[in-house]
């Protein structure tokens, strides 16, 4: 393992795609704009386009060809195509857990062995292609408690190797906010509005804005944000407070009535039925805990 093997795995497990026929496999990233503009107006697409220079720095030397980039009004495409025989290939498939699409990769145990440095490096490139920090990710309408959202669209599992990868490396998981209906419609507003599938959105692992830095942005603009949000939390809250995992803290649990989705076939095997009151009791139950 090294770097920039780490960064593509962290691009591909966030955001990637694999097709592969007899002979070749290729791999699409795809890099979403989320808003159009930055918070201070600034034009995504064109600092997405700087960052990708940086990015063919990292990837193209590993992979040996350069990428081909395809640019939409909402994303910006990277892909390549090598041969199924090749180093680089068969390690991938082995550490993506052998996924095809990124809702079904899981981070290969070999993974949590790598070095720190390696580890936030991969983190790094999952936050490229997932990862968001803009003025409304607030919490609690705290002042000054920005954070970084990692987007995972369905897959259950993911959720929990990047809330440990992040463990690993020392930085605490605020919230997350899973696709469940216990969280994501608790009270059962849209249940009871005609709408029991409101629930099914994409789970959010949230990171306060400065525990967040020793992992980064390669996307420029991604970057200049947290920095600037990072500084403007430290103005109004002690780091000591920001830098906890959710088993140093009280737990608040309220009490959620029985959501009908609970039983929906879309949810795992083994939380299929449960119910849960609190994010950190799901949490655990998946695997990340002390």
């Amino acid at each position: 393992m090294n770097i920039e093997m780490a960064y593509m795995l962290g691009m591909i497990l966030g955001n990637g795609e694999i097709q592969q026929n007899a002979t070749h496999t290729t791999v699409t990233i795809d890099i979403p704009y989320k808003n159009l503009y930055t918070d201070d107006l600034k034009d995504v697409a064109i600092y997405v386009k700087a960052s990708i220079v940086d990015i063919r720095s990292i990837i193209e030397p590993l992979i040996g060809h350069a990428l081909t980039v395809t640019e939409s009004q909402h994303s910006t495409k990277m892909s390549f195509t090598k041969p199924n025989d090749e180093y680089v290939i068969r390690e991938m498939l082995r550490l993506i857990g052998g996924g095809r699409h990124h809702s079904t990769m899981r981070m290969n145990p070999e993974l949590f062995a790598i070095a720190i440095d390696q580890k936030k490096t991969l983190l790094r490139g999952i936050a490229d292609v997932t990862g968001y920090i803009r003025k409304s990710n607030i919490a609690f309408g705290q002042e000054g408690a920005h954070r970084v959202y990692i987007e995972i669209p369905g897959n259950w599992y993911m959720v929990i190797d990047i809330a440990n990868m992040l463990k690993d490396v020392d930085v605490p998981v605020q919230t997350i906010d899973f696709g469940h209906p216990n969280f994501r419609d608790g009270n059962l507003v849209k249940c009871n509005d005609g709408k029991p599938n409101f629930w099914k959105k994409e789970h959010q692992v949230k990171v306060f804005a400065n525990e967040f830095l020793p992992v980064g942005f390669n996307i420029r603009h991604k970057q200049d944000s947290l920095e600037k949000y990072a500084e403007e939390l430290l103005e109004f809250i002690d780091p000591v407070k920001t830098h906890k995992f959710y088993w140093e803290k009280a737990v608040r649990r309220a009490n959620k009535p029985i959501h009908p989705g609970e039983n929906d076939a879309s949810l795992p095997e083994e939380i299929r039925g449960m119910h849960f009151d609190s994010w950190t009791d799901l949490a655990r139950y998946l695997g990340y805990g002390e």
